[in-house]
């Protein structure tokens, strides 16, 4: 019995941002915007905001205040309508008029995009060192002025970075768009049954073996029939990534994915080299789980089974129950974001045709935000809403922040979700039985595996994908063998080898979105576990500084912000011992398992 059998599942509301699609108030909003693009644009050549020889005096001061106070009030101004627009079309694929509205928005939005190129140029320009020693609002955007400064070295000119801009509406941002909708709109026959997409992954989670099964090759038999159009939005959107790359001077595809992150390179290989050496003992934890369910090796549907004594589906007010008092196990504070998130209808939970796969939260408001998930009954799923509502704690934190200053690299955004999943797991097995010990431990690793392995084998296959498609695009078969190659590599023995999915290029929508969108969840998930022993090490110091660290991701590197705890992230050691945590936890299923 599902969880969607037993309770109903919360939709959010969005009547509290505007009262309908239809609205004057929305409208109203939208023409907003409209006119502030104009009046920026406006504002940014009665300035000359661009580069060339500039003076730092009275005047360019004052209109430099002037710029960044305009710009963040629009950014403002358009982050909840396109928040409002998007929440319809990630829940309802066939919202024409939510789809016409993001659409619109897209368009009318363009022309920040070379504005922001324009920005970059101006302080550097002025010099962004004197601008923030003389300013008291460029000091308090001094690290998103600086990394403006240091994107000009990528740009191409003015002219070509707003074509670039204009041509992604019918480029990658259309290519985007398709597969969202294309893969949102899929429904698959299951024994009989026709589900969503989002459903039948879920399926994966079911305790009958011949359920998992059944569900996988419907899935694959599903993405296969929709693998060519798919393949194509692949393609294209790769291959203008490495057109534009080229001309604004990246030296490989991973580069731009690194500065986006505010991370250095020897901190990704260092991370890598660890992750490597971890792999034979994730094989370990594989070959206990197939000892759990009864097979001498699992198949790819047996990643996400649940163990025999966790068959039971969990009410969605038992796992919010849950998940809120682990949280206040922390604090108070996190607590009560956990029960407003509830009571102020953030949450969208189930399952449903048109509705996105996965999970996700979006800030809306200032500290408010907006939660998907499809929720199923299993821990799993359970662990995803601690995940989300990690998010949702990270966006309270960043409300005093201007958007320019939110502006958080997803390897730091994941700092907070990962927190709130080791808390909750932590919280767990302090006063579990062996039983419960059981289920947490292997729930917890199930989902650890996917963000170590699983997330290695995409990077895998995307640094693959980059190579072969600057030369030709690729073929629906080809990407299937760059994939099951890359799952090979990943999960060695650990997997059967004639068991694979050689589709998750098509089932994982992050390859139609932004770069290298995988790494980062290794980054934090392995960094909230560091910082978690730190917070054990000193839980009043911890407390202390948490918050306001989570306050100022979008304001320094990955590394200066770890330094605060003592953490180096180019250390392949601070990586090591992340990990051992992770390794400690294997070992520990694996004496629990016969």
């Amino acid at each position: 019995m599902t969880a969607t059998e037993t309770e109903a599942l919360p939709h959010w509301d969005t009547a509290g941002i505007f009262p309908s699609l239809e609205s004057r108030e929305l409208a109203v909003a939208h023409e907003a915007i409209v006119a502030g693009v104009s009046r920026l644009v406006a504002l940014y050549d009665r300035h000359d905001v661009r580069g060339g020889e500039r003076v730092l005096d009275d005047a360019a001061l004052a209109a430099v205040e002037e710029v960044l106070e305009a710009t963040n009030a629009l950014l403002e101004q358009s982050r909840v309508v396109e928040a409002y627009a998007y929440a319809f079309t990630s829940t309802d694929a066939g919202n024409d008029r939510a789809q016409s509205l993001r659409s619109s928005l897209a368009q009318d939005t363009a022309p920040l995009r070379s504005l922001m190129a324009r920005l970059g140029e101006w302080v550097a320009a002025l010099g962004v060192e004197d601008l923030v020693a003389r300013s008291e609002v460029a000091a308090a955007h001094a690290w998103p002025l600086r990394r403006a400064a240091q994107r000009v070295e990528h740009q191409m000119g003015e002219a070509e970075e707003k074509l670039a801009a204009n041509l992604s509406l019918t480029g990658s941002s259309a290519w985007s768009r398709l597969y969202r909708d294309l893969s949102s709109s899929i429904t698959v026959p299951v024994n009989g049954e026709v589900l969503p997409m989002s459903a039948v992954r879920g399926l994966a989670m079911d305790p009958d073996p011949a359920v998992r099964e059944s569900a996988f090759r419907a899935e694959l038999e599903a993405w296969a029939a929709n693998a060519v159009p798919i393949a194509a939005c692949m393609n294209a959107i790769k291959g203008e990534t490495l057109t534009l790359n080229d001309a604004r001077g990246w030296p490989d595809p991973l580069e731009p994915a690194l500065f986006a992150n505010n991370v250095e390179r020897p901190a990704l290989e260092a991370m890598l080299e660890a992750v490597e050496a971890s792999l034979p003992d994730w094989r370990r934890y594989l070959h206990t789980k197939a000892r759990l369910l009864g097979k001498s090796r699992c198949a790819f549907w047996d990643l996400f089974a649940p163990v025999p004594s966790d068959a039971e589906s969990r009410p969605w007010s038992e796992a919010l129950a849950s998940v809120t008092s682990a949280f206040g196990g922390y604090s108070p504070q996190l607590a009560a974001l956990a029960r407003r998130a509830d009571s102020e209808g953030w949450i969208d939970a189930e399952p449903r045709a048109g509705k996105e796969g996965g999970a996700f939260c979006m800030s809306v408001r200032p500290g408010e935000s907006r939660v998907l998930m499809n929720y199923n009954g299993s821990f799993q799923s359970v662990q995803t809403l601690a995940h989300e509502l990690g998010h949702a704690y990270h966006n309270v934190t960043l409300a005093e922040r201007t958007p320019l200053q939110r502006q958080l690299p997803m390897a730091l955004a994941e700092t907070a979700s990962i927190f709130c999943e080791t808390i909750m797991v932590a919280e767990g097995l302090a006063s579990a039985n062996d039983t419960e010990r059981l289920v947490i431990l292997e729930g917890d690793l199930q989902g650890a595996c996917q963000v170590v392995v699983d997330i290695y084998s995409r990077f895998l296959f995307e640094r693959a994908v980059f190579e072969r498609r600057r030369a030709t695009t690729l073929s629906v078969r080809e990407l299937c063998e760059l994939m099951a190659d890359a799952q090979r590599t990943a999960y060695g023995d650990g997997l059967d080898p004639d068991e694979l999915h050689p589709y998750m290029w098509a089932a994982k929508p992050h390859y139609y979105g932004s770069t290298f969108y995988n790494w980062p969840y290794t980054f934090g998930l392995l960094f909230g576990i560091g910082l978690y022993a730190r917070y054990l090490d000193d839980a009043d110091r911890f407390r202390a500084g948490y918050d306001d660290l989570l306050a100022s991701t979008g304001l320094g590197s990955a590394a200066e912000l770890a330094a605060r705890f003592d953490i180096d992230i180019t250390s392949t050691g601070f990586w090591t011992s992340s990990l051992d945590v992770l390794r400690g936890r294997i070992d520990e299923l694996d004496a629990l398992v016969p």
